[in-house]
């Protein structure tokens, strides 16, 4: 882990104003906030600076707008914020087309200490993903001090997580530095046996991370769609399952080089199937190698489920990223709690990374027996992969 940029603990925050790049990137439903995770996960920093006396500006994108769009707009967040936070202390917000826009420039200059500004969505600008440093410079204006605690942003090279960096006096937040510290755990001597689970959509989607975790674990568990990969390359037939054919030799030469290293890789042996993944949906159970032409697999079966749950029952460490189906139907969700639970039963220390394995474990209602969820899926991938995370990198060059 990079130990060479200050923490909040380093900053002398009184009376000044705190710029804050904090992942409030949540859901939303019909308007409001669907899950509240990432909102949360800000607090502890956001409040240790509010007691020791700054004037908080928070800065962070939400979705993937184009342009200034009104369902992108941050007001659900700044309510949502202001519930968690109590009415002792104000949260401003001012809709604007952009936060770098002359009335947000304006809004920016009546926060005061003790408050929370909640600046527009970072995404309304198009500066914003190209790290103008025009941009950059007009959000460094607003503070004196910055604070990164946006892991799920950290392998973003934006104006925002890495340009404000560089301009301002800069320190990592409390949820940036207890991600890293965690991951670290997992690439530094971790406590063997090392077991991942691995799902999702696409082996091409994670297809750096899955190289690079041959090197690091004993037993390999993969699940998903991208398990039908796997199984295809082998000869097996999967129906009309999401089959990447052009990815065949490259997941073969990973369960080569697997056993090469002596990683045994755990793939299904069962799935849950039907014609389309759809609620009310008929489904039937077969071999994994056996999905009829006119049926999808669409979870992991409970002969795959056991299997897994076995083997993680010997783990002394376990890191999981990626839904084992699509779990969010009840139908096809069976495989997914299933491994929850043998995550969450663990007793060694266990990982979860991924907006959907996040989603998954809050709704088994198991969270709390995790020992990190991490709020940043491509952020904590990058790091197993051994990439620099821009976001971090950067407060390590920041001004003195």
């Amino acid at each position: 882990m990079t130990t060479d940029f200050r923490r909040l603990a380093d900053l002398e925050v009184q009376g000044r104003r705190v710029l804050v790049r904090a992942d409030l990137n949540v859901p939303l439903k019909s308007g409001q906030v669907g899950d509240d995770s990432r909102i949360r996960a800000s607090l502890p920093t956001l409040r240790v600076l509010l007691e020791r006396g700054a004037a908080v500006l928070l800065l962070s994108h939400l979705g993937r707008p184009y342009g200034s769009e009104e369902r992108y707009r941050m007001k659900p967040v700044a309510e949502r914020l202001q519930e968690l936070l109590g009415d002792s202390v104000p949260v401003r917000y001012e809709s604007a087309d952009s936060p770098a826009a002359p009335e947000q420039q304006e809004f920016a200059r009546g926060a005061e200490p003790g408050t929370v500004t909640l600046l527009e969505n970072t995404r309304f600008d198009s500066r914003e993903t190209e790290n103008d440093p025009e941009f950059a410079r007009i959000l460094a204006s607003y503070g004196d001090l910055f604070v990164n605690d946006a892991f799920g942003a950290a392998h973003r090279a934006h104006a925002s997580t890495v340009g404000i960096a560089r301009l301002l006096p800069s320190a990592a937040g409390l949820l940036l530095e207890a991600e890293l510290r965690a991951l670290e755990q997992l690439t530094v001597d971790p406590r063997r046996p090392f077991h991942v689970v691995i799902g999702g959509a696409k082996v091409s989607d994670k297809l750096p991370v899955l190289k690079r975790l041959v090197d690091l674990v004993d037993e390999l568990h993969i699940g998903g769609a991208m398990a039908c990969t796997f199984l295809a390359a082998r000869g097996g037939r999967l129906g009309r399952s999401l089959v990447e054919e052009d990815q065949f030799e490259t997941a073969l030469s990973l369960l080569e080089l697997a056993e090469r290293r002596n990683v045994r890789v755990h793939l299904p042996a069962d799935f849950i199937c039907a014609a389309a993944p759809e609620a009310g949906s008929r489904v039937s159970l077969h071999p994994a190698s056996a999905v009829p032409d006119d049926l999808m697999a669409l979870d992991i079966g409970p002969a795959t489920a056991g299997t897994f749950n076995r083997s993680l029952e010997r783990a002394r460490t376990i890191f999981w990223n990626g839904p084992m189906g699509v779990f969010e139907i009840r139908e096809f969700s069976i495989g997914t709690m299933a491994v929850a639970q043998s995550v969450a039963a663990n007793p060694g220390f266990t990982v979860i990374g991924g907006g959907d394995s996040v989603a998954a474990i809050n709704q088994a209602g198991l969270a709390d027996s995790i020992s990190h969820v991490s709020t940043g899926g491509g952020a904590s991938l990058e790091f197993l992969e051994g990439k620099e995370l821009p976001g971090v990198a950067a407060l390590t060059g920041s001004q003195a």
